[in-house]
């Protein structure tokens, strides 16, 4: 372990950030939002444009005679058949996130839209703005990370770190190789403040259910405490045991609960409201998503502006942050794929199901809101953990619904911080497949600490904020990687 300067400066480098949140918790959270907010100022036609290059270069690649081209040898067969590929993509992109903002993100957007204009214009434009964050340019985001790591590290032998792809398409001068190595220790700081950040939500949703389910106006931190004891009692084992097809298991168990809401939502609610705005939201979608990625509201004033911050630029550094870690977990199960199979099955799929479940949440609230006039906007606007809840509350059998939720997410953050942990040593061990037991624990502790942190900030805006702190560097290093993949890629076709 001594022996590893990266894994060291990395873990250094985490633990420092968490004894700071722990330590002063409101120090932190003012020096993140302070140095984001300015980055996101002078930067953030650079985040677009970065994020929309990537969409472009996904599309064009899949529809080029590049598409052909095998993630492996070219007689490699793919490991898993399509359907298991997709459902564990989906397994991949179904988080806790979209349990947490599936109906919160679309009336939120919804109530800063009414103050520009009208309701029902308003409802068509949220469920546009949500989609775009949870959509292509998301999904774009990870599919070219994925595609560099896979197409490198099958095809190429190398090993499936961050900066490998960099070493080999600009070779093996001293100053590749440091921008090489601060990558690789750029991404494992990345994952670990995403993960926190994701492990703080997944926390504050349980913690929300559990109140809700006991009748308990606010449990302050006791609850927190036992909930967050019980995750880390379920994710510190794991890390010490091959579990394999078992956290693939867990993980489709809690894809299976997502989509069993879905589909009781959808059936039991206001059907036809739900579909003709899910109908009109996806031909809103493609109509406007390729123009609204090169949007940065320049000409706006300080109140869109700020909500382009707090909101699009966010969700973008925050798919940044997770970039590397579900980058490397769809490039492990996509080998003997050729790129076009995998740019369609990462990019597009994923994409549709992000449209239909917030198709179906968003309009069961907008039809709240609209029809039925109950309180879910005042819900929304002072207690967003509650949101998720409040709306299963209208349908029947609330309690076995937010039963569900409560497990879903439960399940979805173990899964998460027992990959990130592999993940994360994987990278700090230079490529090991096979990363010691006790670097897991380590990073499994890490993750917890930084994980109870952001809980500590209370706060679901300063937790974005945290992520997009960490995920800022990345930005600028996936586009060496696109870069380095395509002249590559160019320099392979040329030799056959």
């Amino acid at each position: 372990m001594f022996a590893k300067p990266k894994l060291l400066i990395a873990l250094a480098l985490t633990a420092f950030v968490s004894a700071w949140g722990l330590y002063d918790v409101k120090s932190l959270a003012a020096v993140a939002s302070e140095l984001v907010a300015i980055q996101f100022t002078s930067r953030g036609w650079f985040i677009m444009l970065t994020v929309s290059f990537l969409l472009i270069i996904s599309f064009t690649l899949a529809v080029s005679r590049y598409g052909n081209i095998k993630l492996g040898k070219d007689d490699d067969e793919p490991e898993f058949d399509v359907i298991s590929w997709l459902t564990m993509l989906f397994s991949a992109g179904m988080g806790v996130g979209l349990l947490y903002w599936a109906t919160a993100e679309p009336v939120t957007h919804f109530l800063t839209l009414t103050e520009q204009t009208n309701e029902n214009f308003a409802a068509d434009k949220a469920l546009f703005v949500t989609n775009f964050h949870w959509g292509l340019h998301a999904w774009a985001v990870y599919a070219m990370t994925g595609l560099v790591i896979a197409y490198f590290g099958f095809r190429k032998g190398e090993p499936s770190v961050i900066g490998a792809p960099i070493r080999y398409g600009f070779g093996n001068s001293p100053l590749v190789k440091a921008v090489a190595w601060i990558s690789d220790l750029l991404a494992i700081f990345a994952i670990a403040i995403g993960l926190g950040g994701s492990v703080a939500m997944g926390v504050f949703q349980v913690q929300e259910g559990v109140n809700i389910m006991f009748g308990m106006e606010s449990s302050g931190m006791s609850v927190t405490v036992i909930v967050f004891a019980l995750l880390c009692l379920c994710y510190f084992p794991a890390l010490v045991v091959d579990l394999g097809s078992g956290m693939s298991l867990l993980a489709n168990l809690a894809m299976a609960i997502a989509i069993g809401l879905l589909l009781f939502l959808l059936l039991t609610g206001p059907t036809h409201y739900i579909m003709g705005g899910l109908v009109q939201s996806f031909g809103e979608y493609l109509s406007n998503v390729v123009p609204h990625g090169f949007r940065t509201f320049t000409f706006m004033d300080e109140t869109v502006n700020n909500w382009f911050q707090a909101w699009t630029l966010n969700y973008m550094v925050w798919w940044l942050a997770w970039a590397p870690f579900v980058g490397v977990f769809i490039a492990r199960i996509s080998r003997g794929r050729t790129i076009r199979e995998f740019l369609c099955g990462v990019v597009l799929v994923p994409t549709a199901f992000s449209i239909i479940w917030f198709g179906v949440f968003g309009g069961v609230g907008f039809h709240a809101a609209l029809v039925d006039t109950v309180p879910i906007l005042e819900i929304t606007r002072t207690n967003l953990d509650a949101v998720t809840y409040f709306v299963l509350n209208m349908f029947p059998y609330p309690v076995f619904t937010s039963i569900a939720v409560i497990v879903a997410t439960f399940l979805f953050i173990v899964t998460s911080v027992v990959s990130a942990a592999f993940v994360l040593s994987m990278f700090s061990c230079e490529g090991d497949v096979d990363p010691p037991a006790r670097i897991k624990l380590i990073w499994g502790l890490l993750l917890g600490g930084l994980g109870f942190v952001m809980i500590l900030t209370g706060d679901v805006a300063t937790v974005k904020t945290i992520i997009a702190l960490g995920a800022l560097p990345f930005v600028f290093i996936v586009c060496l990687l696109v870069v380095a993949f395509l002249k590559t890629l160019r320099a392979e076709e040329k030799t056959t």
